[in-house]
């Protein structure tokens, strides 16, 4: 999506009928065919075909179309390219300035690539969960597929590496990757602090192990974060915001290392300042501080939030049968690339005859005939491919 986003033309290939299995994620929305909030998500400006990959015509018109591709991009699990026909190798020499990523969940090589995995599979074996929550418990996983949404962004930004790579060079390339190791990625730097250490780093709940203060607070009427990330910004907040010059000028608390061996007492007495007052009262104080901080807010509240307002991240797409569907825009802009008007998510092949016409240049006899040769019909196979 992030590659349509920027005007690319991104070809959805899925199994006629049910299309791919993330469509059908609850919730549906009920004037929008096969396409639940999680689908919609993440396929704007993408157009959808659909091909019974048992049909005598189909491996046709995937082979043409790699051909002309400039990415092929596939997660099936290992060894489906190689029964297919259409692995690196064998797409390579159907289009050699091919740029062929390859995702899994472990890797194509060695005594793990047999696995399948998830998201969350990979939160958890990656000590990812281990960081998170409570420490009197099991880790957490988030609800966000956070491995998921960071492995679509390793691949968006390796891709865009490697198409100026061919642009200086010619040459096309293979790229892999894997939830796994993108979820190591998305440990950080607990990883290097253990490897100094020997100790895990555990869970900490929402207060942070490196500095302090930074946790959830409550005033009068909602919690906040805060989130003094140097010395500077804790002498501002309790001189400045709280007038506390008792504890700015505390050589207890001088330095974030004695605040964090402090921890416990420091927050107790943060937080019976704080609750004296509501956020109205502290939230402008803080702002104009410069210190980092923030309400702890629901997605319901992100919706409506005057932040969200004011960078435009929530629109509306004119759509054909629902009237509109909500939107959230790219996170980015640009000052002179443009980027796409963004469309509505595809419906199961919606865009096999444009496709098929505009792209590979069939004519309508030869598209009727592949249709009568059941080519859009019933799919045995599994996954899904985008090319």
């Amino acid at each position: 999506m992030m590659l349509a986003d920027l005007g690319a033309t991104v070809i959805k290939l899925e199994k006629p009928g049910r299309g791919d299995d993330f469509r059908h994620y609850p919730p549906m929305h009920p004037d929008l065919q096969q396409q639940g909030a999680p689908f919609v998500w993440c396929n704007r400006n993408k157009k959808s075909i659909a091909l019974n990959m048992k049909a005598r015509g189909a491996k046709e018109i995937i082979e043409n179309l790699i051909a002309k591709a400039d990415v092929v991009v596939e997660n099936f699990s290992t060894g489906v390219t190689q029964r297919l026909g259409f692995d690196y190798e064998a797409c390579k020499k159907m289009n050699p300035a091919v740029i062929y990523c390859s995702i899994s969940a472990y890797g194509r090589k060695g005594e793990f690539a047999d696995r399948n995995g998830y998201d969350p599979v990979t939160q958890a074996e990656s000590g990812f969960m281990s960081t998170n929550g409570y420490g009197d418990r099991d880790g957490v996983r988030t609800t966000t597929p956070v491995i998921d949404v960071h492995t679509g962004t390793l691949a968006y930004g390796s891709i865009l590496a490697a198409l100026y790579h061919r642009e200086r060079s010619g040459e096309g390339q293979y790229i892999e990757m894997s939830l796994y190791e993108s979820a190591v990625q998305m440990t950080g730097y607990s990883g290097m602090q253990y490897l100094f250490t020997g100790k895990d780093i555990g869970r900490n709940a929402n207060v942070s192990p490196d500095i302090c203060p930074a946790a959830v607070f409550k005033c009068k009427d909602r919690s906040f974060y805060i989130n003094c990330g140097n010395d500077a910004q804790f002498k501002k907040l309790v001189g400045h915001v709280m007038g506390r010059e008792d504890l700015a000028t505390n050589k207890n608390y001088e330095r974030g290392s004695d605040r964090l061996a402090r921890r416990d007492e420091l927050m107790s007495i943060l937080q019976q300042d704080f609750e004296k007052q509501p956020w109205s009262y502290w939230g402008p104080r803080i702002r104009k501080s410069g210190v980092p901080c923030g309400e702890v807010r629901r997605i319901s509240d992100q919706i409506v939030a005057k932040e969200s307002r004011e960078l435009n991240i929530h629109s509306r797409i004119p759509h054909p049968q629902a009237g509109w569907i909500p939107n959230f825009a790219p996170p980015v802009s640009f000052s002179l690339t443009p980027t796409a008007d963004p469309q509505v998510s595809p419906s199961v092949g919606e865009h096999t005859d444009i496709v098929l016409k505009s792209v590979l240049g069939y004519g309508n006899d030869v598209v009727e005939q592949l249709r009568q040769e059941g080519t859009f019909g019933e799919s045995l196979v599994d996954g899904a491919a985008q090319i």
